[in-house]
C-alpha cells in the first residue's frame, strides 16, 4: 500500500528540489539508524541534545524522527508545501533514510524523485489544504491523499482540477480535521486559501485586471487599465505622479492563472519596455526558474507570483475600494499564537 505523507519544512528551496531529497530539522542529534529506530531512544538523544527544552516537546519530536526514519517506505509519496509561493510539490520517495554527518544543515534525508513542482493550492479542496496545514514537521495524510495521488497521476498540469474533482468528497472538514485547534499558523493558511482561491474562481480576467490596478491604486500609485485584447502585453500603466508624466512609468502584466508562467511571457513583456520604464507580471500561479532568471538580470522587472500577492492584498486590504472588499469579506481577530504551551 502507498501512503502518502506530509513533510513541512521551511528551509525546502531549490537546494532540496534539486538534490532531489527531502530534509527535517534536529540536526545536533545523530545518526538516527545508531540511535536506534525506538521512541524512547530518540526521547533520550534529544534530550542530551536539547536539555532545556520540555519533555512534552521532546515527546512530539521523537515521533517525528521516528516516522521519518522508520515508518515512511520506498514507494511513499511526500506530499511539501513550498513556503517561498506557498505552491505545493510532490514526489515519489526512492531510497532509505540516510545521514550526512559532512553537511552543516539537511543532515537527516530520504530521497526523493519530485515528480509536480510548484502545483497551486486552489487545485485541492479545502479540507485538503486544512490537512496539509498540520503543525507537525511529518504526519500521514489520512483523510485526503486521493486528491494527492490524482495530481501526481494526471497527465499534465492543465488536468489537475479535473482530477482532484472525480477523487474530492463534499465533506466540508472532517471530524479529526475539526478536532485540530485553531491556532495562528491554520488560521493565516486558511485565510490566504480564501484569498487566493477568491481571485482565482470569482473574477473574470477582465475584473483580475481592475482588480490588480485598484490594489496598486491602494499602494499609493496612480494607475488605470489598458483598453481589453489591445494591450501588446500591458495590461495596466501605473505610475506615482498624478498626471503619469514623470519617470518613471510603469508597465504591467497580468495573468489570471494559477499555473506556472515562463520565460517567454516575461520576455514578451520586457520588450515593451522604453528609456526609463519600469515593469511588473502579476499572477495567481509561479514562476519558472528561466523566468525567474530573467528577474534577476533586469533591475527594471519585478514578478509578483500568487503569495506575494496575496500578501500584499492582506497589508493593504483596508485600502482596496469597498467592491473589491465585498468580494473578498475579511475581518480582524486575534487567536492564539503558534507559540502557546511550547
Amino acid at each position: 500500500m502507498t501512503n502518502v505523507w506530509g513533510v513541512h519544512n521551511d528551509r525546502l528551496n531549490t537546494e532540496l528540489v534539486d538534490g532531489g531529497f527531502i530534509t527535517i530539522g534536529w540536526d545536533g542529534v545523530g545518526d538516527l539508524r545508531e540511535i536506534g529506530f525506538d521512541r524512547e531512544a530518540l526521547r533520550a538523544a534529544l534530550t542530551a541534545a536539547m536539555p532545556d527544552e520540555k519533555p512534552r516537546a521532546i515527546a512530539g519530536w521523537a515521533g517525528i524522527l521516528l516516522r521519518f526514519g522508520a515508518e515512511i517506505a520506498e514507494g511513499d509519496v511526500i506530499v511539501a508545501p513550498y513556503r517561498p509561493d506557498n505552491t505545493i510539490n510532490i514526489g515519489i520517495v526512492v531510497g532509505p533514510y540516510e545521514f550526512h554527518a559532512g553537511e552543516p544543515t539537511h543532515r537527516h534525508r530520504r530521497k526523493v524523485r519530485w515528480e509536480r513542482l510548484g502545483v497551486s493550492r486552489t487545485v485541492f479542496t479545502q479540507p485538503a489544504l486544512y490537512e496539509i496545514g498540520s503543525l507537525l514537521t511529518v504526519f500521514g495524510v489520512r483523510r485526503h491523499p486521493q486528491e494527492f495521488l490524482a495530481v501526481l497521476n494526471a497527465g499534465g498540469e492543465d488536468q489537475f482540477e479535473d482530477a482532484v474533482s472525480q477523487v474530492a468528497t463534499a465533506e466540508v472538514v472532517s471530524e479529526a480535521a475539526a478536532a485540530d485547534e485553531p491556532r495562528a499558523s491554520r488560521i493565516d493558511r486558511h485565510t490566504r486559501d480564501f484569498v487566493l482561491e477568491a481571485l482565482k474562481s470569482d473574477l473574470s480576467h477582465r475584473e483580475f485586471e481592475e482588480f490588480t490596478a485598484d490594489l496598486l491604486r491602494a499602494m499609493g500609485y496612480e494607475a488605470r487599465v489598458t483598453q481589453y485584447s489591445q494591450d501588446g502585453g500591458v495590461d495596466i500603466i501605473a505610475h506615482r505622479d498624478p498626471l503619469g508624466v514623470e519617470p518613471p512609468l510603469i508597465k504591467v502584466q497580468c495573468k489570471h492563472l494559477t499555473g506556472t508562467i515562463g520565460a517567454p511571457d516575461v520576455q514578451q513583456l520586457v520588450g515593451t519596455l522604453g528609456h526609463n520604464e519600469l515593469s511588473l507580471f502579476v499572477t495567481l500561479g509561479a514562476y519558472s526558474r528561466d523566468a525567474q532568471a530573467i528577474e534577476r538580470v533586469r533591475p527594471t522587472l519585478r514578478l509578483v507570483n500568487g503569495e506575494e500577492l496575496v500578501d500584499l492584498v492582506l497589508r493593504h486590504y483596508v485600502d482596496l475600494s469597498q467592491k473589491w472588499r465585498l468580494r473578498i469579506p475579511l475581518t480582524s481577530v486575534l487567536v492564539v499564537d503558534d507559540s502557546a504551551d511550547q
